[in-house]
C-alpha cells in the first residue's frame, strides 16, 4: 500500500485554505498535513509537517508566494517539497517570477476538484504541472532578457529538445519527434538543464521564454 501525498496548504484567506482542505481531504490518496496563512510561516511549516507538496498563494500580504517558494526550494536539511502556486488570474505577473524561483507550475483558484488533485499528484511524482500556453502568453508582456541562452552553448540537438519541451512534450513524444530513443532525450534533457544552471523542466522552459530562445509572441 502506497502511503499518502502529503499536502501543506499556504493562502491569507481562510476559506481557500479551508475548501482546498476539503477537496484534498476527500481524496483517499491525499492527505492535508498543515496550514500557514502567510509565506513567513512555511519554512517552520515544512520542518514541523515534511509534505510532498505545498500548494502556495502568489499573492500574500507579508511573505509573497515568490520569496517563500525561494525558501522552500533552498532549504537545506531534509527533503525538499515541490511548489504549486495558487493564483486568482492566469495573467498574474508574479507567477513567471514564481516559476522562476522555483515552483513546479501553477494552478487557478477556480481550478474544479478533480484538477487541484491530479495537479497534486503529478507533481508528487516529479512531473512539472506546466501549461506552455500560459507560460508563452506570461513571457510575452516581458523584453527578453540576458542574451537569448548563447552562453550556455547548448548544442543544435539540444536545443531542438528544449524547443519542444517548451511546446509541452514529454521525453516520449519528444523522442517521436526526433526519432531518438527516450534514454536518449532524457540525456539531452538532463544536459540542458546543467548547461541552464537550472533544476527542472519548469525553470527550463521559462528561461527558453523569457530568454527570447523560444519566442513569446
Amino acid at each position: 500500500m502506497t502511503e499518502d501525498v502529503r499536502v501543506a496548504i499556504v493562502d491569507d484567506e481562510p476559506l481557500v485554505r479551508a475548501g482546498l482542505r476539503v477537496v484534498l481531504d476527500a481524496e483517499p490518496d491525499i492527505a492535508v498535513v498543515g496550514e500557514a496563512e502567510d509565506g513567513a510561516g512555511v519554512p517552520q511549516l515544512v520542518t514541523d509537517t515534511r509534505p510532498d507538496v505545498v500548494l502556495m498563494d502568489v499573492r500574500m500580504p507579508r511573505v509573497d508566494g515568490i520569496a517563500a517558494t525561494r525558501a522552500v526550494v533552498d532549504r537545506a536539511g531534509g527533503p525538499v517539497p515541490r511548489v504549486v502556486v495558487l493564483t486568482t488570474f492566469e495573467n498574474d505577473d508574479h507567477v513567471l517570477d514564481a516559476l522562476q524561483a522555483g515552483a513546479q507550475g501553477f494552478l487557478l483558484k477556480r481550478a474544479r476538484p478533480e484538477e487541484i488533485a491530479q495537479a497534486v499528484r503529478t507533481v508528487a511524482q516529479g512531473d512539472s504541472l506546466l501549461f506552455p500556453d500560459a507560460v508563452r502568453r506570461l513571457a510575452a508582456g516581458r523584453p527578453p532578457s540576458g542574451d537569448a541562452l548563447v552562453s550556455a552553448r547548448l548544442t543544435e540537438r539540444e536545443g531542438e529538445v528544449l524547443r519542444l519541451m517548451a511546446d509541452g512534450m514529454s521525453n516520449a513524444e519528444i523522442a517521436g519527434e526526433l526519432y531518438l530513443g527516450v534514454e536518449t532525450v532524457r540525456t539531452h534533457v538532463g544536459n540542458v538543464l546543467g548547461k541552464l544552471g537550472v533544476r527542472d523542466r519548469t525553470q527550463a522552459v521559462v528561461r527558453a521564454y523569457t530568454s527570447g530562445f523560444v519566442r513569446a509572441g
